[in-house]
Protein backbone atom coordinates (compact mmCIF):
# COMPACT_ATOMS: atom_id res chain seq x y z
CA UNK A 1 0.00 0.00 0.00
CA UNK A 2 1.22 3.47 -0.83
CA UNK A 3 0.60 6.32 1.56
CA UNK A 4 1.53 9.96 1.81
CA UNK A 5 4.16 10.42 4.50
CA UNK A 6 4.52 13.42 6.75
CA UNK A 7 8.02 14.74 7.08
CA UNK A 8 9.79 12.77 9.83
CA UNK A 9 13.17 11.99 11.32
CA UNK A 10 14.70 9.08 9.38
CA UNK A 11 17.70 8.14 7.24
CA UNK A 12 16.74 10.49 4.42
CA UNK A 13 14.78 13.27 6.15
CA UNK A 14 17.50 15.94 6.18
CA UNK A 15 18.55 15.56 2.55
CA UNK A 16 16.25 18.42 1.51
CA UNK A 17 18.27 20.91 3.59
CA UNK A 18 20.89 21.40 0.90
CA UNK A 19 20.90 23.99 -1.88
CA UNK A 20 21.24 23.51 -5.63
CA UNK A 21 24.67 22.65 -7.03
CA UNK A 22 26.02 24.79 -9.89
CA UNK A 23 28.65 24.20 -12.55
CA UNK A 24 31.71 25.93 -11.07
CA UNK A 25 34.88 23.93 -10.29
CA UNK A 26 35.37 22.35 -6.87
CA UNK A 27 36.39 25.05 -4.42
CA UNK A 28 39.96 24.83 -3.28
CA UNK A 29 41.08 22.15 -5.76
CA UNK A 30 44.69 22.14 -6.82
CA UNK A 31 45.63 22.29 -10.50
CA UNK A 32 46.71 18.64 -10.38
CA UNK A 33 43.34 17.63 -8.91
CA UNK A 34 41.58 19.64 -11.60
CA UNK A 35 43.55 17.90 -14.35
CA UNK A 36 42.67 14.48 -12.91
CA UNK A 37 39.00 15.45 -12.66
CA UNK A 38 38.94 16.79 -16.21
CA UNK A 39 40.04 13.38 -17.47
CA UNK A 40 36.83 11.92 -16.04
CA UNK A 41 34.43 14.50 -17.49
CA UNK A 42 32.58 13.94 -20.76
CA UNK A 43 33.54 10.29 -21.05
CA UNK A 44 31.35 7.96 -23.11
CA UNK A 45 28.90 5.78 -21.16
CA UNK A 46 31.00 3.27 -19.24
CA UNK A 47 30.68 -0.50 -19.72
CA UNK A 48 28.02 -1.84 -17.35
CA UNK A 49 28.46 -5.62 -17.22
CA UNK A 50 27.05 -5.71 -13.69
CA UNK A 51 24.42 -2.96 -14.12
CA UNK A 52 22.59 -0.69 -13.85
CA UNK A 53 20.88 -1.82 -17.03
CA UNK A 54 18.94 -0.40 -19.91
CA UNK A 55 15.52 -1.95 -20.50
CA UNK A 56 16.73 -3.31 -23.83
CA UNK A 57 19.52 -5.26 -22.11
CA UNK A 58 17.47 -7.38 -19.72
CA UNK A 59 15.05 -10.22 -20.46
CA UNK A 60 11.96 -10.23 -18.22
CA UNK A 61 13.13 -6.92 -16.75
CA UNK A 62 9.93 -6.48 -14.73
CA UNK A 63 10.29 -9.80 -12.93
CA UNK A 64 11.24 -9.19 -9.30
CA UNK A 65 11.20 -5.42 -9.76
CA UNK A 66 8.70 -2.70 -8.86
CA UNK A 67 7.50 -1.05 -12.07
CA UNK A 68 7.75 2.72 -11.66
CA UNK A 69 7.65 3.48 -15.37
CA UNK A 70 11.01 5.12 -15.95
CA UNK A 71 12.68 2.87 -13.37
CA UNK A 72 12.29 -0.79 -12.52
CA UNK A 73 13.51 -1.08 -8.93
CA UNK A 74 14.42 -4.48 -7.45
CA UNK A 75 12.33 -5.56 -4.49
CA UNK A 76 14.10 -6.31 -1.22
CA UNK A 77 12.46 -8.05 1.74
CA UNK A 78 11.67 -5.58 4.50
CA UNK A 79 12.10 -2.50 2.35
CA UNK A 80 9.99 0.64 2.33
CA UNK A 81 9.74 2.26 -1.10
CA UNK A 82 9.00 5.98 -1.28
CA UNK A 83 8.23 7.72 -4.52
CA UNK A 84 8.92 11.44 -4.37
CA UNK A 85 6.44 13.82 -5.92
CA UNK A 86 7.18 17.26 -7.35
CA UNK A 87 4.12 19.03 -8.66
CA UNK A 88 2.22 16.51 -10.77
CA UNK A 89 5.27 14.36 -11.50
CA UNK A 90 7.06 11.58 -9.67
CA UNK A 91 10.76 12.30 -10.05
CA UNK A 92 12.62 9.94 -7.70
CA UNK A 93 12.30 6.74 -5.73
CA UNK A 94 13.87 6.06 -2.35
CA UNK A 95 14.32 2.56 -0.96
CA UNK A 96 14.60 2.52 2.84
CA UNK A 97 15.97 -0.60 4.49
CA UNK A 98 16.45 -0.46 8.24
CA UNK A 99 18.57 2.58 9.09
CA UNK A 100 19.82 3.06 5.53
CA UNK A 101 18.37 4.40 2.30
CA UNK A 102 19.18 4.93 -1.35
CA UNK A 103 17.48 7.55 -3.49
CA UNK A 104 17.34 6.75 -7.21
CA UNK A 105 16.76 9.28 -9.97
CA UNK A 106 17.29 8.98 -13.71
CA UNK A 107 17.95 11.73 -16.26
CA UNK A 108 18.26 11.96 -20.00
CA UNK A 109 21.82 12.25 -21.32
CA UNK A 110 23.56 12.79 -24.67
CA UNK A 111 23.94 9.77 -26.91
CA UNK A 112 27.72 10.03 -27.32
CA UNK A 113 29.01 11.06 -23.89
CA UNK A 114 28.19 10.69 -20.22
CA UNK A 115 27.43 13.46 -17.73
CA UNK A 116 28.32 11.84 -14.37
CA UNK A 117 31.78 13.40 -14.24
CA UNK A 118 30.35 16.87 -14.77
CA UNK A 119 27.51 16.28 -12.30
CA UNK A 120 29.94 15.11 -9.62
CA UNK A 121 31.83 18.39 -9.86
CA UNK A 122 28.60 20.37 -9.58
CA UNK A 123 27.42 18.44 -6.52
CA UNK A 124 30.83 18.81 -4.88
CA UNK A 125 30.86 22.53 -5.51
CA UNK A 126 27.40 23.01 -4.03
CA UNK A 127 28.29 21.11 -0.85
CA UNK A 128 31.66 22.80 -0.32
CA UNK A 129 30.03 26.21 -0.74
CA UNK A 130 27.85 25.33 2.26
CA UNK A 131 30.84 24.46 4.39
CA UNK A 132 30.68 20.72 3.80
CA UNK A 133 33.52 18.45 2.78
CA UNK A 134 33.89 16.10 -0.19
CA UNK A 135 36.09 13.09 -0.89
CA UNK A 136 36.07 11.64 -4.40
CA UNK A 137 36.46 7.88 -4.38
CA UNK A 138 36.67 5.01 -6.82
CA UNK A 139 34.61 1.99 -5.77
CA UNK A 140 33.10 -1.11 -7.35
CA UNK A 141 30.32 1.20 -8.57
CA UNK A 142 32.85 3.49 -10.27
CA UNK A 143 33.72 7.06 -9.32
CA UNK A 144 31.60 8.57 -6.58
CA UNK A 145 31.54 11.12 -3.78
CA UNK A 146 31.58 10.73 -0.02
CA UNK A 147 30.20 13.92 1.52
CA UNK A 148 29.98 15.42 4.99
CA UNK A 149 27.03 17.77 4.79
CA UNK A 150 26.17 20.45 7.38
CA UNK A 151 22.56 20.06 8.60
CA UNK A 152 20.37 21.36 11.38
CA UNK A 153 19.56 18.74 14.00
CA UNK A 154 16.05 18.35 15.48
CA UNK A 155 17.09 20.29 18.59
CA UNK A 156 18.21 23.23 16.44
CA UNK A 157 21.93 22.67 16.80
CA UNK A 158 24.34 22.26 13.89
CA UNK A 159 25.38 18.79 12.85
CA UNK A 160 26.89 16.83 9.99
CA UNK A 161 25.27 14.17 7.82
CA UNK A 162 27.31 11.62 5.88
CA UNK A 163 26.06 10.91 2.35
CA UNK A 164 27.44 8.93 -0.58
CA UNK A 165 26.75 9.78 -4.22
CA UNK A 166 27.04 7.09 -6.89
CA UNK A 167 26.27 7.40 -10.58
CA UNK A 168 26.30 5.56 -13.87
CA UNK A 169 26.12 6.74 -17.48
CA UNK A 170 24.00 4.52 -19.72
CA UNK A 171 22.77 4.74 -23.31
CA UNK A 172 21.11 8.18 -23.46
CA UNK A 173 20.48 8.19 -19.71
CA UNK A 174 22.22 8.79 -16.40
CA UNK A 175 21.27 7.14 -13.09
CA UNK A 176 22.21 8.74 -9.79
CA UNK A 177 22.01 7.14 -6.37
CA UNK A 178 22.24 8.94 -3.01
CA UNK A 179 23.07 6.59 -0.13
CA UNK A 180 22.35 7.84 3.38
CA UNK A 181 22.03 6.55 6.90
CA UNK A 182 24.12 3.70 8.28
CA UNK A 183 25.15 2.57 4.78
CA UNK A 184 26.83 5.94 4.19
CA UNK A 185 28.93 5.52 7.33
CA UNK A 186 29.75 1.80 7.26
CA UNK A 187 30.76 0.15 4.00
CA UNK A 188 29.73 -3.30 5.21
CA UNK A 189 26.15 -2.02 5.61
CA UNK A 190 26.00 -0.68 2.04
CA UNK A 191 26.14 -3.96 0.14
CA UNK A 192 22.40 -4.47 -0.29
CA UNK A 193 21.79 -0.89 -1.42
CA UNK A 194 24.72 -1.02 -3.83
CA UNK A 195 23.20 -4.19 -5.29
CA UNK A 196 19.86 -2.38 -5.65
CA UNK A 197 21.65 0.30 -7.66
CA UNK A 198 23.29 -2.31 -9.89
CA UNK A 199 20.06 -4.22 -10.51
CA UNK A 200 17.93 -1.16 -11.29
CA UNK A 201 16.69 -0.99 -14.87
CA UNK A 202 16.23 2.37 -16.61
CA UNK A 203 13.37 2.77 -19.10
CA UNK A 204 14.17 5.99 -20.92
CA UNK A 205 11.86 5.57 -23.90
CA UNK A 206 12.55 6.61 -27.46
CA UNK A 207 11.10 10.13 -27.38
CA UNK A 208 13.33 13.22 -27.60
CA UNK A 209 14.53 14.61 -24.28
CA UNK A 210 16.93 17.40 -23.47
CA UNK A 211 20.05 16.34 -21.54
CA UNK A 212 19.41 16.40 -17.78
CA UNK A 213 15.65 16.27 -18.13
CA UNK A 214 14.40 13.95 -15.37
CA UNK A 215 12.94 10.67 -16.55
CA UNK A 216 9.47 10.83 -15.02
CA UNK A 217 8.23 7.92 -12.92
CA UNK A 218 4.73 6.66 -12.15
CA UNK A 219 2.99 4.62 -9.49
CA UNK A 220 2.35 0.93 -10.09
CA UNK A 221 -1.10 0.30 -11.53
CA UNK A 222 -2.31 -1.51 -8.39
CA UNK A 223 -0.96 1.08 -5.93
CA UNK A 224 -3.33 2.37 -3.27
CA UNK A 225 -2.71 5.80 -1.76
CA UNK A 226 -3.80 6.74 1.75
CA UNK A 227 -3.22 10.32 3.00
CA UNK A 228 -1.09 10.43 6.13
CA UNK A 229 -0.07 13.73 7.68
CA UNK A 230 0.53 17.16 6.23
CA UNK A 231 1.97 17.37 2.70
CA UNK A 232 5.46 18.71 2.28
CA UNK A 233 6.28 21.76 0.24
CA UNK A 234 6.11 21.00 -3.45
CA UNK A 235 8.49 22.21 -6.11
CA UNK A 236 10.02 20.38 -9.01
CA UNK A 237 13.81 20.47 -9.25
CA UNK A 238 15.00 22.33 -12.30
CA UNK A 239 16.39 20.14 -15.06
CA UNK A 240 19.58 22.18 -15.11
CA UNK A 241 20.04 22.05 -11.35
CA UNK A 242 20.19 18.28 -10.89
CA UNK A 243 19.48 19.06 -7.23
CA UNK A 244 19.37 15.68 -5.47
CA UNK A 245 17.81 17.08 -2.33
CA UNK A 246 14.81 19.25 -3.18
CA UNK A 247 11.79 17.08 -2.49
CA UNK A 248 8.03 17.31 -2.55
CA UNK A 249 5.41 15.10 -0.89
CA UNK A 250 6.32 11.44 -0.62
CA UNK A 251 4.31 8.27 -0.97
CA UNK A 252 5.56 5.09 0.62
CA UNK A 253 5.10 1.38 0.15
CA UNK A 254 6.05 -1.14 2.80
CA UNK A 255 7.01 -4.63 1.62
Amino acid sequence: MFRRRAKGEDAVEQLDELVDADSEEIAGATSEEEDDADERVGLPPAPRPDGPFDFSEVEDAKEGRVDLGGLLVPGVEGMELRVEVAGDSIVAATLVLGNSAIQLQAFAAPRSEGIWGEVRKEIADGITQQGGAIDEEETELGWGLRARVPVQLPDGTAGVQLVRFVGCDGPRWFLRGVISGQAAMQDDAAGVLEQVFRETVVVRGEGPMAPRDPIVLRLPEDAQMVPDGMPQQQGRPGADDLNPFERGPEITEVR
